[in-house]
């Protein structure tokens, strides 16, 4: 941002007490924010970057709340199929503007990019705005976590542009102000979620990270509120989640009997057709399990990402959107990118 005839109020950045410091008794005191006044320059700066989806390996529903929200158990799965995402600070700007390659998707506060935006400036007291242009692939209505993922990018994006006032530590945790999957994309990549999905814990990658799979996602999607209303609770598994995690774990893999998904019966209620979607898929024996992933309504089929004769020969299913994908992680400190081992169009 610029700060004009240096009468605006400088940007804030954040500084940390140190280490060292003490209370009498010994104890060490709570964590504390000061800001010094940092000036920025009027110069634009730019940064390019892959925006990841995500998968549920299993999702078990533990209990719904006092609130109306449920409590979640979940193996997420950071995965390469992804937008791409170009930012740019506007030091003169007075808002943010987002541009995207998809024209039924809004630009404006509803937006989980800017919600990010003007999340991240609450939070940090920053005052610059951003330029942002979002190339979407993935699909939504899908249980991918697009638009999670784009919120989270958009964090990383302005947080690296402003200097990197906040830790990673910090964005996880204002990400859960504004959506319960975001979370997950300040994870290392794979992780297991419990509370609204908003709590993670940094699991290793359980299974190998260039295990082929195949996403196929019918055009309509489905409304997570109304997944979640249409869920009958008697209906639920009746896994342990601790022991699903150890169990795909074990076996390197997702076998079709730990590939749990509570959510598969209110999406099925709702979407019989996608019921037998999966039926079919696995009745191909081409993958080693086939489930739903989040509230739906996007099939992973695990192990292989080969498409199905069916898939292409039936008219029925010649709008359906099919991609390969593999499973990507993050070093500490850096982004997500693409694992390279699949193209568009393949």
């Amino acid at each position: 941002m610029i700060h004009r005839v240096g009468l605006q109020p400088a940007n804030l950045v954040p500084t940390r007490r140190p280490a060292h410091h003490q209370l009498a008794n010994g104890a060490k005191p709570p964590k504390r924010r000061a800001y010094v006044a940092v000036y920025a320059s009027s110069s634009t700066n730019s940064i390019k970057l892959f925006s990841p989806s995500k998968i549920n390996l299993f999702l078990r529903v533990v209990r719904r709340r006092e609130d109306g929200y449920h409590d979640l158990a979940s193996l997420f799965h950071v995965i390469d199929l992804g937008d791409e995402m170009e930012f740019s600070t506007s030091p003169y700007a007075t808002s943010d503007t987002l541009t995207c390659s998809d024209p039924t998707i809004p630009s404006d506060d509803s937006n989980l990019v800017i919600k990010a935006l003007n999340l991240y400036r609450r939070k940090t007291l920053q005052t610059m705005y951003f330029d942002v242009k979002l190339k979407k692939r993935v699909p939504h209505g899908a249980g991918l976590g697009g638009g999670s993922g784009n919120a989270a990018t958009t964090l990383y994006a302005a947080n690296r542009l402003l200097g990197s006032p906040a830790s990673n530590e910090d964005l996880l945790e204002w990400s859960g102000e504004i959506g319960s999957d975001i979370s997950v994309f300040f994870s290392n990549g794979a992780a297991y979620c419990t509370g609204r999905g908003e709590v993670v814990e940094d699991v290793a990658p359980p299974v190998p990270l260039d295990t082929p799979m195949l996403l196929v996602k019918p055009p309509v999607g489905l409304s997570t509120p109304k997944i979640f209303k249409s869920l009958d609770l008697a209906r639920r598994s009746a896994a342990d989640p601790r022991g699903l995690l150890a169990d795909i774990a074990a076996a390197k893999g997702v076998d079709q009997a730990a590939a749990v998904n509570d959510l598969e019966q209110p999406a099925f209620d709702n979407l019989p057709e996608l019921g037998a979607l999966k039926q079919r898929l696995i009745d191909t024996r081409n993958f080693r399990s086939v489930f739903m992933t989040g509230s739906g309504s996007t099939i992973v089929c695990f192990g292989s990402d080969s498409v199905p004769s069916f898939l292409k020969e039936e008219e029925q299913y010649k709008d359906l959107f099919i991609s390969p994908a593999r499973l990507i992680t993050r070093k500490p400190g850096g982004w997500f990118a693409h694992s390279g081992l699949w193209s568009e169009g393949q």
